[in-house]
């Protein structure tokens, strides 16, 4: 179905920005890379939006939820790159993708229909995503510059935030339209940000070598959010969401193979479940 593929999409596409946060986050301060990211991402779809129209169509309701999907995302992206700051993929990406149970108890809230399969097939990915969390609890400390525990809690907030930031999004976008939204939340998300830069006295300047990677990773993850964001007209939109969050095992694959971060064989098989748990809603998907 149309809605898994735009959140498998964007699954993809979240695993390639998360290897490189993991990367340029490593001792460096956070902020500025927050600021650069969503600027460029911001920057990307100004163009779009406004050639592509759909500004009429945008209510009170969606002005304002649009606004606080960006509030969400702008805590979630900064607990995502908080928390890899301080832990490896490995510990930090399946935590972040813990979010589709969240996703399906908002839906059930909206009065959308879930099926026992649906529970069944998410539940096959949360549980793999908690086999390969518990996994990394016997890693050697090597990796953290925090323990665990705090690692994980960073990422919990993400997690958090990654589900409101889609849900609200998706409830905006059937009260109005897809760019405008997406446009809103990311101005809202840069302006959050923004705000704790000055807040901290803090500089772009550190980053100014980085700023090519670090544009690109700002219009891969805009484009990810789009994908989800532009679901929220179609059938199932919470499939979208649900499938998004494959980002965290295949972000663990690209770690393992590019950062050479291990994964241990028990983590393969929560890896499996995710997989399993994603191909099954695609087939009650139909």
């Amino acid at each position: 179905m149309l809605a898994l593929s735009f959140g498998l999409g964007a699954a993809l596409l979240w695993a390639v920005h998360d290897l490189l946060a993991r990367k340029l986050s490593q001792g460096a301060p956070l902020l500025p890379i927050l600021t650069v990211v969503l600027a460029a991402g911001t920057l990307g779809l100004v163009p779009v939006a406004l050639m592509t129209g759909g500004w009429a169509a945008m209510t009170g309701p969606a002005w304002g939820l649009a606004a606080l999907s960006g509030l969400a995302f702008g805590g979630a992206i900064g607990g995502l790159y908080k928390a890899f700051s301080l832990a490896p993929v490995r510990v930090v990406s399946p935590v972040v993708g813990a979010y589709p149970l969240l996703i399906l108890l908002i839906a059930v809230a909206q009065g959308r229909s879930v099926t026992g399969g649906d529970w069944l097939a998410v539940l096959a990915i949360v549980v793999g995503i908690a086999i390969v969390a518990v996994a990394a609890r016997d890693d050697a400390p090597e990796g953290y510059a925090s323990s665990p525990g705090v690692a994980i809690g960073w990422g919990a907030l993400a997690a958090i935030g990654f589900a409101a930031t889609f849900a609200l999004g998706q409830e905006a976008t059937r009260l109005g339209s897809e760019l405008p939204v997406m446009l809103a939340g990311r101005l809202v998300a840069l302006a959050f940000i923004l705000g704790l830069l000055f807040w901290h006295k803090g500089s772009l300047a550190p980053q100014r070598g980085h700023f090519g990677v670090l544009g690109l990773m700002g219009l891969v993850d805009a484009l990810a959010l789009g994908l989800v964001t532009a679901s929220g007209g179609l059938p199932q939109a919470e499939y979208a969401s649900v499938a998004s969050s494959l980002f965290g095992v295949v972000t663990v694959l690209l770690a393992a193979w590019f950062l050479k971060e291990r994964v241990r064989p028990i983590q393969g098989l929560g890896i499996a479940c995710v997989f399993g748990g994603i191909a099954a809603l695609g087939l009650l998907g139909g």
